[in-house]
């Protein structure tokens, strides 16, 4: 049990790193912007593991280290437990007064009727109870354990679920601009996290459309500028052919279809550029992609061009939505809706190295074969920068082209998973809430009652006879109300009211006899747990 307690806090331990260090399975492109902002350590991370640590070799060997050690807790125990459901409740001690509550008083009646009033009391308690002679020994509080070896198998469910998901499952992301679609295939995906059993064929053939998309921000108040909802409406269709229906996806919303989950996770701008090489000819229309870079949603971005002549052309720069500037800052975005759109963009020409087999991100520019055209106004910079607001169209220097800027789109940022062992895990957090229930509020206890006979009652020795009563009992976990407990059974073998300590017809009670001594070996009941 030591051992599984350490493992489950290493694997507790070793899950930080995949909340600090961006994973690829969850965000390529912030991986991608975090080991270009930090060269020297990327290499490191990647040798680690860092950026896929729940699928590292590490953090598997833990996992599995954790299955195998609870594994080898609950087995042993289920068979300790199975032998305590089947033993006899202890015999009652010689001296039920050494035990931490004990009774004693007198009843009306013959001992026998009195020992089997004591039975029917036990078990309407839910006492398990074994007679032994003048005294009978109840116990209950069996499901403690059970609750125990539940919980303990509840984890190792959600384990093998959580298993099961990693292998057999996926999860892939995809940036669609509003108004485009996306289908269920390998080659529209962004980034794609396969599981290792996971077969491409096993794809839900899932089509769907953007058709709108609504955020709304915070105008006023500390959180200004943070956005209250955001939901996109999409049409979609579960199989070709099949009629399209259409759904609002929202956060923590999604779409649900055949057990693939499609997550609405992100969104941001999409600039509406037009570039004219220098021959006149259109050679790029269309939306660009601009990812956010803080909360004021200024988006930074690129737009190759491949197809300009008489030179390939390259933009690289930013989006602002709500343009601003100052001497101190330079210019930066005021607030993240599209109030006052402006692109601020650095024009390049040369070669975008497209050409030579090597795959390139489409949201950075390989500058290696480009130049930047030389600003006219030295003081602003050795480069050009050009500003465009919405319908501005501005040539570049050296008779390269010329590029308007058309309007802003949006896009959404989708995340499609299928984790086929969720329901199972579901399942074993349910049961693992209702085992520890049990193992936290379940007391598991022992009673014992003995009787003897008092003689006759009444003066000189005539009336109904008379039994003495002993009552005990031990609680076999901390915490728990065995005085009250031992009470109740005091009342109800007297069968009168709650906390009734009459005297019975005919003659006084025993004083109670209680004592704190510590009972020997021969008196006291065997206190080890028995699982």
């Amino acid at each position: 049990m030591r051992t599984a307690l350490v493992l489950l806090f290493l694997l507790a331990l070793a899950a930080v790193p995949g909340s600090v260090v961006p994973q690829e399975n969850i965000d390529a492109i912030a991986v991608n912007g975090w080991q270009a902002d930090h060269p020297r350590l990327t290499p490191i991370y990647e040798a680690l593991g860092l950026f896929s640590v729940y699928g590292s070799v590490w953090f598997a060997a833990i996992y599995i280290l954790l299955m195998i050690s609870l594994v080898g807790c609950v087995v042993p125990r289920l068979r300790v437990y199975w032998r305590a459901m089947r033993a006899r409740p202890p015999r009652a001690p010689r001296n039920l007064a050494r035990l931490p509550q004990s009774r004693t008083f007198e009843l009306d009646g013959e001992p026998a009727a009195v020992l089997e009033r004591a039975v029917s009391v036990l078990r309407g308690r839910r006492y398990r109870v074994e007679v032994d002679g003048d005294a009978v020994a109840g116990e209950r509080g069996y499901l403690r354990e059970a609750g125990n070896l539940l919980f303990h198998s509840s984890v190792l469910l959600v384990l093998v679920a959580f298993a099961a998901g990693q292998l057999f499952g996926y999860k892939g992301g995809v940036i669609t601009v509003v108004g485009q679609g996306f289908s269920n295939s390998l080659t529209q995906y962004d980034d794609f996290a396969p599981g290792s059993l996971f077969d491409p064929q096993d794809l839900t053939p899932l089509n769907l459309t953007v058709e709108d998309f609504d955020v709304d921000f915070l105008t006023s108040g500390p959180q200004m500028g943070q956005p209250r909802d955001f939901r996109a409406k999409v049409r979609y269709s579960a199989t070709p052919g099949a009629p399209e229906k259409t759904q609002e996806v929202a956060v923590n919303h999604p779409l649900t279809l055949d057990g693939v989950s499609v997550f609405l996770v992100g969104h941001g701008y999409a600039p509406v550029v037009t570039v004219k090489d220098g021959n006149g000819d259109v050679a790029f229309s269309g939306p660009a992609v601009f990812l956010p870079q803080d909360s004021s949603f200024a988006s930074f971005g690129v737009i190759k061009v491949p197809d300009a002549a008489p030179t390939q052309l390259g933009f690289e720069g930013l989006f602002l939505p709500t343009y601003g500037f100052t001497m101190a800052r330079g210019p930066f975005s005021q607030f993240p809706d599209a109030l006052d759109p402006v692109l601020s963009l650095v024009p390049y020409s040369g070669d975008l190295g497209l050409d030579d087999g090597k795959p390139q991100s489409v949201y950075q520019l390989d500058k290696d074969r480009l130049k930047p055209f030389k600003s006219k106004d030295a003081s602003r910079g050795a480069a050009a920068r050009i500003k465009l607001s919405p319908g501005d169209e501005v040539q570049l220097p050296q008779g390269a082209g010329s590029i308007r800027f058309d309007g802003v789109q949006r896009w959404v940022k989708l995340q499609v998973s299928d984790s086929p062992g969720k329901g199972w895990a579901l399942f074993g957090v349910i049961l693992g809430i209702l085992g520890l229930m049990g193992s936290l509020f379940i007391r598991p206890r022992r009673a014992w009652v003995r009787v003897r006979p008092a003689g006759p009652a009444g003066p000189g020795g005539s009336g109904r006879r008379r039994t003495v009563v002993e009552l005990a009992g031990l609680d076999r976990s901390s915490g728990g109300d065995l005085g009250d407990e031992i009470d109740e059974l005091e009342r109800r073998l007297r069968g009168g009211a709650a906390g009734e300590h009459a005297q019975s017809p005919g003659g006084p009670d025993v004083p109670d006899v209680s004592g704190s001594d510590v009972p020997n070996d021969n008196d006291a009941p065997n206190h080890e747990e028995r699982s």
